[in-house]
């Protein structure tokens, strides 16, 4: 989608009405509950019926940078969940390059970085006969909106890119050009989709229903109107020596994060050394202990356990013992992952292939929605 196309419709003054009878305008007060139900129905066929089409999917859209290594938090927080999300929605992901260009970074690894992240997505359970999987940068509208952004600099400071400053757009602009119906958020992120929901009810109301219909189109809404989808409790993990602030790629410690990739004498030496308490016992719910929170959260996930499966097997140990065991945990968990990663990296023709497959389904709903949006504003197609 044209950031100059997404700036013009948020600085035009929002309409009290449309014939359309789509709102449009104000952000919502909050976002509408979402409601995932999972169950098929299957329909009877009678001599005198036909069988009802099936229903569609709803669509899924996400993706990560590639920049720096991707963590366990990336994983956890994100890439497990999809594995899940696979087999109930369509599914997209894809490798979010020209966001890493928001910011300074070294050319020569870019591509090196993208190729080792789509492998990680392979690794980690990403089945390209479910999923598409594409690189952000091989649909060929993010790249007109994106690539001279992300050279220009701000005024009074050359480390600072114009794209770093319209980032929410840019972000706005993926969700709605691929016509996501959900969105992969944290609890904490929901605020990150306003600006994408405003945006899709402001083009729908100004260009879509019988406006667009009087100028050859279907009719009826431009863009969906994306919800976010919260994965499950506790995928949010912290850094292992701040437990109040989140595991990342740019913390300027390595010790502060388990990266997928590290070897199993790293994870036992980042674990032995991460940030605890003097206090007994163990304890998800204590906002006072927010390391053994995040710790016991880890552990919880990587093993499949309840909560209460995990204080009882925990409540007689001490650090000394639980770092061992989430130690073990981790390595035993990660252990298939690099492997797989291994395997997937040194056959680049297979790897290029899933990308290419995967862009080119990307860029035929890319170039739907463009065409849509193009006509109903009524430019003139060349």
């Amino acid at each position: 989608m044209s950031r100059a196309l997404l700036s013009h419709i948020l600085h035009r003054p929002p309409l009290l009405a449309s014939r359309s009878g789509i709102r449009g305008g104000a952000i919502p007060s909050s976002l509408r509950a979402l409601r995932l139900n999972c169950s098929a129905v299957e329909a009877t066929n009678t001599a005198d019926e036909s069988p009802a089409p099936p229903a569609r999917k709803k669509r899924v859209v996400s993706g990560v940078q590639p920049t720096g290594m991707v963590h366990l938090g990336n994983y956890l927080g994100a890439i497990k969940n999809w594995v899940a999300l696979q087999d109930l929605y369509e599914t997209f992901f894809f490798i979010v390059d020209l966001h890493a260009i928001t910011l300074p970074y070294e050319a020569p690894q870019l591509s090196k970085a993208t190729r080792s992240t789509a492998a990680i997505y392979l690794a980690c359970g990403i089945d390209s006969s479910k999923a598409s999987i594409f690189v952000q940068s091989h649909v060929h509208d993010p790249i007109q909106r994106e690539v001279t952004q992300g050279g220009a600099s701000f005024a009074g400071n050359e480390n600072v890119g114009v794209a770093l400053l319209t980032y929410p757009v840019l972000m706005a602009s993926d969700i709605l050009l691929y016509q996501s119906d959900l969105v992969p958020v944290g609890e904490d992120q929901t605020q990150h989709l306003e600006l994408t929901r405003e945006i899709s009810e402001r083009v729908n109301n100004l260009y879509g229903g019988r406006k667009w219909k009087k100028l050859g189109g279907r009719g009826g809404s431009l863009f969906k109107v994306p919800e976010a989808l919260i994965p499950p409790a506790g995928a949010r993990v912290m850094s292992l020596t701040d437990g109040l602030s989140k595991m990342s790629k740019s913390a300027p410690s390595d010790l502060s994060r388990i990266n997928l990739l590290d070897p199993k004498d790293v994870i036992v030496n980042k674990i032995k050394r991460c940030k605890t308490d003097s206090l007994p016992g163990f304890e998800f719910d204590n906002p006072e202990r927010p390391e053994c929170k995040n710790l016991l959260s880890v552990y919880q996930i990587i093993t499949g356990k309840t909560k209460e499966e995990v204080v009882s097997e925990c409540q007689d140990m001490n650090w000394g013992t639980f770092k061992a065991t989430l130690t073990d945990a981790l390595i035993d968990h990660l252990q298939p992952i690099q492997v797989r990663y291994e395997e997937i990296m040194a056959d680049p023709g297979y790897l290029d292939s899933v990308l290419l497959d995967g862009a080119g389904k990307a860029s035929e709903i890319a170039d739907a929605t463009l065409s849509n949006v193009y006509q109903a504003m009524g430019f003139l197609r060349r």
